[in-house]
């Protein structure tokens, strides 16, 4: 895949307007920043393009606001953050993403310099269905400046007005987080090292099953966690108690275990569990085998369901990991995600973490360090996984 690259680009004394994905997790109740890891990533392109001598208009999302002026949303306190991770970088933010007083805050400011724009989910036309809408909206964020580099591959799967249409109205690059992003993954899906093991868990397997349809086809190994497992167990007629349970998935979760057997691949499920009473560390709690009686709801994956992915892993050459074993929030339910991110630290291969909840709970193990690569994407990541096209990354393909 060769996208249009930023190295290439003469960028001094103009404006660059830059999609970045700076959608942070945030405290439900302080609504502070918790983990700035997709800011972080992000750093590389926008002091590669300061010290060429660009001016940069930064635009980004921040969850999913219902409202215009949700506070709670406002992309301020990332600006005051950004500020905090260059020091010795002037970081303006504009209340408002277009109209008079964002084209005065844009025409005003210097090579080195940095303007965040208001969160742009606050305004309809970035996801409007109507192409015509999103294009007039992308005109007026496209008048702020003289290039568009997008660097947001966690929100590059979305046909919205900052990610597709910006990228066809002015000279358009990939960032280098994009292009290191789609490179990476690009081999895991065409010639990844072997043995290759995928590490699958999360809430709901109907969030899952595309890219579990592709991965039985791909890798060696998959290794279910989370509270997915338990529809995988309940579809082989296997007792999960209270746990939660797909049941319109019931008979696909079946036929993606029949698919991994009949392409010789391994499709490992847990042995045990960690159980609890009701959702909460408070409730009693016991370690139980593969069948969950009745009153109590699966937590998290138990021992020998440890010891026995850790092995897998620590043989593997190539390891993907997207989605948390259990609920690792509650301490007592953490053990089975932690196992899965030391395994992986000790892999002598590739070790890539995708989606919000595993990098989280791998920046919690401490460990983050240790892995080849993390990528910042969610949807994005398993939609190019599953094989889909991502709107954001065709867009900025050489012709």
């Amino acid at each position: 895949m060769s996208l249009t690259s930023l190295e290439q680009v003469d960028c001094s004394g103009k404006k660059v307007l830059l999609r970045v994905d700076f959608n942070v997790p945030l405290d439900k109740s302080t609504h502070a920043i918790t983990d700035d890891t997709r800011m972080v990533k992000t750093l590389p392109t926008i002091e590669l393009l300061l010290k060429r001598g660009a001016a940069l208009i930064l635009v980004s999302h921040l969850g999913r606001p219902e409202k215009k002026g949700d506070a709670t949303l406002s992309l301020e306190k990332v600006a005051t953050h950004l500020a905090k991770l260059l020091p010795n970088t002037k970081v303006h933010f504009s209340p408002e993403a277009v109209g008079h007083s964002v084209e005065k805050l844009a025409h005003d400011l210097k090579s080195g310099e940095i303007l965040v724009l208001e969160n742009i989910r606050f305004y309809k036309e970035e996801t409007s269905k109507d192409e015509k809408e999103r294009t007039e909206f992308a005109k007026k964020l496209c008048s702020l400046a003289d290039i568009y580099v997008n660097d947001a591959f966690g929100a590059a799967h979305r046909a919205h007005a900052s990610i597709y249409e910006c990228a066809k109205i002015l000279p358009s690059y990939a960032g280098l987080l994009l292009k290191k992003e789609i490179e990476v993954l690009e081999k895991l899906v065409t010639n990844p090292q072997r043995p290759f093991v995928a590490v699958i868990g999360g809430s709901k397997v109907s969030s899952k099953l595309a890219v579990l349809e592709n991965l039985v086809l791909k890798a060696d190994s998959i290794l279910i966690g989370g509270a997915m497992a338990y529809t995988f167990l309940k579809s082989r007629l296997i007792e999960v108690g209270s746990s939660l349970v797909e049941k319109e998935y019931l008979s696909q979760a079946f036929q993606i275990i029949d698919k991994a057997a009949y392409n010789k691949h391994a499709m490992l499920l847990p042995e045990d569990h960690i159980v609890a009473s009701e959702f909460s560390e408070n409730a009693k709690i016991k370690t139980v085998k593969r069948a969950i009686p009745d009153g109590f709801m699966g937590m998290d994956i138990g021992p020998k369901t440890r010891d026995a992915y850790s092995r897998v892993i620590k043989n593997a050459k190539t390891v993907l990991w997207n989605g948390p074993m259990g609920v690792f929030e509650m301490k007592k339910f953490s053990q089975g995600t932690f196992a899965i991110a030391k395994a992986m630290s000790k892999v002598k291969g590739t070790t890539i973490v995708g989606g919000g909840d595993s990098i989280f709970a791998l920046t919690q193990s401490g460990l983050e360090d240790k892995m080849t690569h993390i990528s910042t994407g969610g949807g994005a990541t398993l939609e190019y996984l599953e094989g889909k096209k991502l709107p954001g990354v065709e867009v900025l393909l050489r012709k």
